[in-house]
């Protein structure tokens, strides 16, 4: 059973379920109370019809003997004084409740004397009695001619010829308005369980067609969990709804993790490859001067140890960039970072001319941005023939470093690729002219991470120019 619930097959089909359930039975309670609202009202109309209808003969004075009473068994009728005493009543009933009075029978004490016989009244005599306007209603029973059942009452107030107030009291049979409301009433204890059963049964054939391209993309996904081929996809219906763009959006997950791991192995199998030179180098070299002490090559081993440092420091600075740690939000001033940064490289083969503008100040790690600098720098020393230029400047809210050189330049087909790990467009340079190439995707990596962006393009000396731009800051 708790595994029934947990389906959304399920809790969707119980859902819909009870909320049609709890509206059908609302709007049947509304429309059954509203029909026998109805049907009391129709009959309270008829009541008092009938009751009128007595009071205008009182009214017009005739004797409570002669009144012409409708027919006992539709409208049965009761005409009572203030003491409650029965005058009138209809000749065949025989048992009434509801109406204050159950007397059937006037008592002969109170039977018209006849002494003024209807028509020996005069017709000219204007005093004509008066019927209330209101009507009071009551719920009761009424045995007539044998037969019992409910009726509607109406009571009408009406003042005689002769300044004698009495009360009409005439019903209106309730038991074609029981039975509609009891047919209406059978009809909705059926209809409505049906209904509700229908609901649920579309709800659950209808969820289960729509869930059934989830359930494809569950059992695609686990095998591929359990196969480890992210090169494989998961079906997506042609449906265009939000379980076709669920599909389209693990697919593209598919896509980026598959790159991602891709990315993972060539990177191991590059920095494999790269580590592996240097230390077997230095390997080499302590091992002859193991055996051949003086055939020791210091220089070599310690250029190759520094090598071998260089490219552990760069690996580790990609694994932290590739965790996602966000650069130090303190102020940096490029225009100081960049003339002590350069001011300090004395031994390169190229001297670097500049131009830096004062006040660029930028948000974020000293050291990465040094790190950049550096790279863009060590990259044109590699290319450049006699001309390097680094230039600052700050431009529509933005500082702009530039370094250019005036070597070969970078094909266009080869400028997003450069920046890319271990990529080296020269493949005749040697490893120890060349570098790792970790240099660029650093340096890209790093500006990003300070929400810049690092590009290259042509240089006016004729070769490449490296343009970084990063947002400034108050």
């Amino acid at each position: 059973m708790k595994r029934f619930f947990s389906s959304v097959r399920a809790r969707a089909a119980l859902g819909a379920t009870a909320v049609v359930a709890v509206a059908l039975i609302g709007a049947g309670t509304a429309v059954f109370l509203s029909l026998r609202a109805n049907l009391t009202e129709q009959a309270s109309t008829q009541a008092e019809s009938a009751a009128r209808r007595v009071a205008a003969q009182l009214a017009a004075g005739t004797p409570y003997a002669n009144l012409e009473l409708p027919d006992s068994e539709d409208h049965p009728v009761q005409v009572i004084d203030r003491e409650d005493r029965l005058r009138a009543a209809s000749e065949d009933l025989e048992d009434i409740t509801g109406t204050g009075v159950a007397a059937v029978v006037p008592r002969p004490s109170l039977a018209p004397d006849g002494d003024e016989d209807e028509d020996d009244r005069d017709e000219s005599d204007p005093d004509v009695g008066e019927i209330s306007d209101r009507a009071w209603y009551a719920t009761g029973k009424a045995t007539v001619d044998g037969e019992r059942a409910d009726y509607r009452f109406a009571a009408v107030e009406v003042t005689t010829r002769d300044d004698t107030t009495v009360t009409v009291y005439a019903g209106a049979p309730l038991t074609a308005s029981e039975g509609a409301a009891r047919t209406a009433l059978t009809s909705m204890l059926i209809g409505l369980p049906a209904l509700v059963l229908v609901v649920g049964g579309v709800t659950w054939l209808a969820t289960q067609r729509a869930l059934r391209p989830v359930e494809g993309i569950r059992q695609e996904m686990a095998a591929i969990t359990a196969s480890e081929d992210l090169s494989r996809r998961v079906p997506v219906p042609d449906t265009h709804d939000e379980i076709a763009r669920l599909a389209k959006t693990t697919n593209e997950t598919l896509s980026a993790l598959e790159s991602s791991v891709e990315r993972q192995r060539r990177f191991v199998a590059d920095a494999s490859h790269e580590l592996r030179s240097p230390i077997a180098s230095l390997r080499t070299q302590l091992e002859v001067a193991a055996a051949h002490p003086e055939l020791l090559d210091i220089d070599g081993a310690v250029e190759d140890t520094v090598r071998l440092q260089a490219l552990a420091a760069d690996l580790l600075l990609l694994a932290r960039l590739d965790a996602g740690e966000r650069p130090a939000e303190s102020r940096v001033d490029l225009a100081a970072l960049a003339t002590e940064e350069l001011s300090q490289r004395t031994g390169d083969r190229i001297p670097v001319r500049t131009h830096i503008a004062q006040g660029v100040v930028v948000a974020g790690s000293r050291g990465q941005l040094a790190r950049v600098l550096g790279n863009l720098v060590d990259n044109a020393q590699r290319h450049a023939r006699s001309r390097i230029a680094v230039s600052l400047e700050a431009d529509a809210g933005q500082a702009v470093l530039t370094v250019g050189d005036d070597g070969e330049g970078v094909p266009e087909g080869e400028r997003t690729r450069i920046f890319e790990r271990f990529v080296r467009l020269d493949d005749a340079r040697t490893r120890d002219e060349g570098g790792a190439g970790l240099g660029l995707a650093i340096a890209r990596d790093v500006v990003e991470r300070h929400g810049g962006r690092l590009s290259v393009g042509d240089s006016p000396d004729g070769g490449a120019l490296f343009e970084m731009r990063l947002p400034l800051v108050g």
